[in-house]
């Protein structure tokens, strides 16, 4: 681990002030405790498996340190558990009937929960990862699923996180495999902002910039690494995903972390919820997110933009109502509909608007064009990658055939109002065109 680098972001960061990621960690679990939260009391969080897996030492090493330590809230292991708001409401009454700090032993669920109900507790909270399985391990906001949506709910990130390299290097290979399938996305994402910079939509900002992309190279560098856990490859990939946390805490926004490649992702994720389907993990999702805007920035890049005809979109561009009538008539489901409805028009710009957006975009294209070039990796080289973590490449392992991919394209640009390329290929018109080329027989 890039320690000075580490302690550097921590120092810029709002919410988490101590991290410890090191083989044997679990030893200074109490000495971490203490130095986030001193004299204060204990209680740990965990389900039937991560109690088994590190949740016991934890509760016996903070009991042996002499800490007031209050019996373990457990909940039933996976498959049954969810961050929903439910178990949210749940966990902030057992929370609030003692004085004591929450400790999430844990991974993505389970930091969900805890961090939601600690904040609505009025209470600062420490994790114990036992997975590479995410980057929300010290994001700001819960992923919590409330009226049948999932959405992220503000609240601060933990104060102190404590990763011991032996758990997370024995965690099953398929929750290792989402977490580097969530750091790939990083790729596309930083795309997505540089396209939103050029086009003074949304500025990079430099801090969180460096922090994501100058080692993501080399964070992801190792995916064969991750099925036989290789405990330098996991390492590799829990910093980048720990230091992609702090970097949306510094932004005070998830744009560092996500772009087109979670779009995808998060529709097809509603649509899971809504229809009542399995859930996949979220790395996997966006692992062929990333596949999925990748092979739509490489069909960008061939177009000579600087010859775009302006004016005919500027005639050809739809109304407010119009906007909210085909949006909704897009979505089967009618929350989604609404929700994708509110988030369109939100970015749904005016004629005059895009006539300077489309005229700075096509004179600064070249520019544009080689940036992108130099963040983006080939698709065939993101596939391998994600191929050798052990993360599917194929929509259909996910339950996604190749005709719903195809209308995840116009559906993933309505439903968050980040502007990404896919709001780039609808404004210029080519969204269909690049469809039709992308999914051409040959093509697949």
């Amino acid at each position: 681990m890039d320690t000075e680098r580490v302690q550097a972001a921590l120092r810029d960061a709002s919410d988490t002030r101590h991290l410890v990621i090191e083989a044997a960690a679990l030893g200074a679990v109490a000495a971490a405790f203490g130095q986030g939260f001193g004299e204060k009391a204990a209680v740990v969080v965990a389900d039937e498996t991560t109690f088994e897996v590190a949740g016991r030492a934890v509760h016996e090493r903070l009991v042996a340190a002499g800490r007031k330590v209050e019996a373990p809230i457990i909940f039933p292991g996976a498959p049954t558990l969810y961050a929903d708001f439910a178990n949210v409401l749940t966990l902030e009454s057992r929370i609030s009937a003692t004085d004591a700090v929450p400790v999430a032993v844990g991974s993505g669920t389970l930091n969900d929960l805890t961090k939601l109900a600690a904040y609505r507790c009025g209470r600062p909270y420490m994790v114990v990862a036992t997975a590479a399985s995410m980057d929300g391990y010290t994001a700001f906001g819960a992923a919590i699923t409330q009226d049948g949506f999932k959405q992220t709910m503000a609240c601060p990130a933990p104060r102190v996180v404590l990763a011991d390299l032996d758990i997370l290097a024995h965690a099953p290979p398929s929750m290792n495999a989402a977490g580097y399938g969530d750091l790939l996305g990083k790729v596309t994402a930083g795309a997505d902002w540089l396209l939103a910079d050029a086009l003074d939509i949304e500025p990079v900002d430099p801090r969180s910039w460096s922090l994501v992309q100058d080692s993501l190279r080399a964070w992801t560098a190792r995916p064969e690494g991750l099925p036989r856990g290789d405990r330098q490859a996991v390492g590799a990939l829990f910093e980048g995903l720990i230091l992609t946390g702090i970097a949306m805490q510094l932004s005070q926004s998830s744009r560092p972390a996500s772009g087109s490649e979670h779009r995808f992702s998060h529709l097809w994720e509603m649509q899971a919820l809504g229809h009542g389907e399995a859930p996949v993990p979220h790395g996997f999702k966006v692992g062929i997110g990333t596949l999925a805007a990748t092979a739509l920035y490489e069909w960008l890049l061939a177009r000579d933009l600087t010859r775009l005809d302006i004016e005919a979109r500027v005639r050809a561009w739809p109304s407010r109502a119009e906007v909210e009538r085909s949006v909704r008539q897009a979505h089967a489901l009618p929350a989604l509909a609404d929700n994708a409805v509110e988030e369109s028009l939100a970015k749904h710009i005016t004629p005059a608007a895009l006539r300077d957006r489309l005229t700075r975009l096509r004179e600064h294209w070249p520019v544009v064009r080689e940036k992108l070039s130099r963040q983006l990796l080939p698709r065939e080289q993101v596939a391998a990658l994600l191929e050798a973590a052990g993360c599917p490449t194929d929509s259909a392992a996910i339950g996604v055939d190749r005709t719903r991919v195809r209308v995840s394209y116009s559906l993933a640009r309505t439903i968050r109002r980040r502007y990404t390329v896919l709001d780039l290929v609808y404004e210029i018109g080519l969204l269909d065109a690049s469809l039709d080329d992308l999914f051409a027989p040959q093509a697949g």
